[in-house]
């Protein structure tokens, strides 16, 4: 073979080389960089934080919250750690006093405890009353009604039949309102198996706006009240009917994009991210649709 195609061939074959070695120095380096560069997960003890954001008169359900590792020099006295006291079954059925955002620490004076002072208080939708009726077991749907239902209110009077004796009538005044306590209670009764106890009570406070405040205190007045539970479907159902109204709503096609996102959990940061808006533009259609749901459940509550 030529001398001169043996050089060439040499020299391809070193060149080659030097190629491979320089290439793997530069994709190796920068992986090595882009691995310096990445942020450290935490490995410090389990904290407890917000899967999602939870404003203010939140009630704490089991899926708002998980362990997540915190910077150990991050901790603070007020986290809940897994491991330690209190434990984070104490978390369900308090209510958010301070709002926490998405990902954010849980802390413990950022809730309000059942039997707390200010736990009603801070347990009302702004804007609604806590009004209270007495009740018998009959009327009280045999103790099967707790904090967190929904119920209607049904009033018993005496009217003036066609004859001599007065008739008795029965009429639902008010739907659809939110039992706050029953008694002194704001939570459900557990026995040692964690089973719900069913008890009877004498005494309902309720959740209304002013005005339906004071038709109930009319009621009381004019006669007997009963409670009528309602199906814990129906506040879903009536939220999906609205949802498929708005779909024919060009103004109101996004509205259900926006509850979607919301109920999954999302903030208005990466709601406003998903649906090209800014978080204020989300803050104000979520502003607007409580507003008409609200006036909705209104019109429902005085049908």
């Amino acid at each position: 073979m030529d001398v001169r195609k043996l050089m060439l061939m040499a020299g391809a074959l070193v060149f080659a080389a030097i190629c491979a070695v320089t290439a793997r120095s530069m994709f190796g380096g920068a992986s090595q960089q882009a691995q310096a560069n990445a942020p450290a997960e935490p490995t410090g003890p389990l904290v407890l934080v917000a899967t999602k954001t939870l404003p203010v008169g939140t009630i704490i359900g089991p899926d708002a919250f998980r362990y997540q590792p915190w910077p150990k020099d991050l901790v603070d006295n007020a986290y809940f750690i897994k491991g330690q006291q209190p434990a984070a079954q104490t978390v369900q059925g308090t209510v958010v006093r301070y709002a926490i955002t998405a990902g954010q620490p849980v802390t413990q004076g950022a809730l309000i405890k059942p039997g707390d002072r200010g736990f009603l208080a801070a347990a009302l939708t702004p804007g609604m009353r806590a009004v209270s009726i007495s009740v018998t077991a009959q009327a009280s749907v045999a103790g099967f009604v707790f904090p967190g239902d929904r119920v209607d209110l049904l009033l018993t009077q005496t009217v003036a039949g066609g004859g001599d004796q007065p008739l008795k009538a029965t009429e639902t005044i008010i739907r659809n309102l939110r039992v706050l306590a029953t008694d002194q209670k704001t939570d459900k009764t557990s026995d040692a198996d964690g089973k719900t106890q069913v008890t009877t009570f004498s005494n309902v406070t309720l959740e209304a706006t002013p005005k339906i405040a004071e038709k109930i205190a009319v009621a009381q007045a004019v006669g007997t009240l009963s409670l009528s539970l309602r199906s814990i479907a129906d506040d879903r159902m009536e939220l999906e009917r609205r949802m498929e109204e708005w779909q024919s709503d060009p103004e109101k096609k996004r509205w259900t994009e926006l509850v979607n996102l919301f109920l999954e959990g999302y903030g208005h940061d990466e709601i406003a991210e998903r649906l090209g808006i800014t978080p204020g533009t989300s803050r104000t259609l979520l502003w607007k649709i409580r507003r008409e749901l609200g006036r909705e459940s209104r019109k429902e509550e005085s049908a």
